[in-house]
């Protein structure tokens, strides 16, 4: 009986992503190519499920379930055995990818979806070796997992539409917010517009309009407080499409339009300035925590889906 959802990489996101499936009350097994790997990732799982617990995401019956039915492994060929889905989050590397998904192609019935969670490459590629492409998606996770939203179902150029339509409905299931992607681009939809804003981002601090603390509070306080109800489309409908078009005209002439990655940023990176790893990015590392700014992240994370899904309920 296939009654069980198969997450193979059990890593940050496999694990996330395998604490959603089990608190949807599904049966999921995790699988990693070794007994140490697979059980630091159920652990990890069991933190995510508790975290949402503590936080008033699920209840306790919700919690208690989820922990029951996950299940581990080291064989994809056993465990797949059981799986009426499939997430792939293993490294991203296309020929590692590609090689699952051979291998998962031949175990599995036509009608099981394989899944990818990649974040950069294409699902057609990741595929290019399978006899059934058509049952083949992406369906790329936000970090965190287990807290954001946010799933990118990204059609393949062989993907058939039934199979989007029936992951979507196992992600809502699962309390997520899937988007349909119809064409397999780079950037998925979500990336293409943030590395849109990160452009700009950069333009203002290395032209010196502003410094990056500046930046980024302007967009944590401005816009990112409007976006969880008010995306920029329907913000466009509220004040009028010919004030946007009047400000577009402005504004964009004077916008970066770099085709390529920001010198600034190269500059930074040939210096070995790497971020919060070197200790010094846009911002001194050595002065800030990564680990409270990550936990201040999560934390408004969790109240901000708490009050989408109490608007949701009105």
């Amino acid at each position: 009986m296939r009654d069980a959802v198969l997450v193979v990489g059990s890593g940050m996101m496999g694990s996330g992503i395998g604490a959603m499936s089990a608190l949807a009350g599904v049966k999921t097994i995790l699988v990693d190519v070794d007994e140490q790997l697979v059980r630091a990732g159920l652990e990890r799982a069991f933190a995510c499920i508790q975290l949402r617990l503590e936080s008033g995401l699920n209840t306790s019956e919700e919690a208690e379930r989820a922990l029951a039915l996950l299940t581990v492994s080291t064989s994809v060929e056993d465990a797949s055995g059981e799986a009426y889905l499939v997430i792939e989050a293993i490294v991203e590397r296309v020929e590692a990818k590609q090689a699952l998904f051979q291998q998962l192609d031949a175990l599995l019935p036509p009608e099981v979806p394989i899944c990818s969670n990649t974040s950069g490459l294409r699902i057609t590629d990741i595929s290019r070796l399978c006899s059934h492409p058509e049952r083949t998606i992406t369906t790329h996770f936000w970090l965190p997992a287990h807290l954001v939203p946010l799933v990118e179902v990204v059609m393949g150029d062989k993907t058939d539409l039934d199979i989007a339509h029936r992951v979507m409905a196992e992600l809502r299931r699962w309390k997520k917010s899937p988007v349909l992607v119809k064409r397999d681009l780079p950037g998925q939809l979500a990336n293409r517009v943030f590395q849109a804003i990160i452009r700009e981002a950069i333009d203002i601090v290395a032209s010196g309009l502003a410094s990056a603390e500046d930046v980024d509070t302007a967009i944590s306080c401005g816009m990112a407080m409007r976006f969880p109800v008010w995306g920029p489309l329907q913000h466009l409908d509220g004040v009028g499409l010919d004030l946007g078009l009047s400000v577009q005209e402005t504004v964009l002439p004077d916008l970066c339009a770099d085709r390529h990655a920001s010198q600034y940023l190269r500059d930074l990176v040939e210096r070995g300035h790497l971020g919060a790893k070197s200790g010094v990015g846009f911002y001194d590392w050595s002065e800030r925590s990564m680990p409270k700014a990550m936990e201040k992240r999560d934390r408004f994370i969790i109240e901000a889906v708490k009050i989408i899904n109490e608007l949701e309920r009105e």
